[in-house]
C-alpha cells in the first residue's frame, strides 16, 4: 500500500514533493520521510489520508479501502504512537 499510494509523493529521492513539502517544513527537526517518523499515531495517518493536508488531496474510499487504510496507517505507526 505504502509503495503504491504514498512512495510517490513521500518516499526517497529527488522529484518527490511530499518529502521536499516535509524538509521544508521540519528543517530537520523531524524527519521528512513518513517511514522515519515515531510520532505520527494511526488516527493521524488516517485523518491526513481521508482529508488530505497542504496540498496533499484526500483519498476517497474506492481509492484505499477502510481496511487498506487501517493497515497502511499501522504500518506507517509501527514504530510510533
Amino acid at each position: 500500500m505504502f509503495q503504491r499510494w504514498c512512495e510517490p509523493c513521500h518516499g526517497e529521492g529527488p522529484d518527490k514533493p511530499g518529502t521536499m513539502a516535509l524538509q521544508e517544513k521540519y528543517k530537520g527537526s523531524l524527519p521528512a520521510l513518513l517511514e522515519r517518523r515515531t510520532d505520527l499515531s494511526v488516527e493521524v495517518i488516517k485523518h491526513f489520508v481521508r482529508h488530505g493536508v497542504s496540498v496533499m488531496a484526500p483519498f476517497r474510499k474506492t481509492e484505499i479501502s477502510d481496511q487498506e487504510l487501517e493497515a497502511l496507517a499501522r504500518f506507517l505507526a509501527r514504530t510510533g504512537h
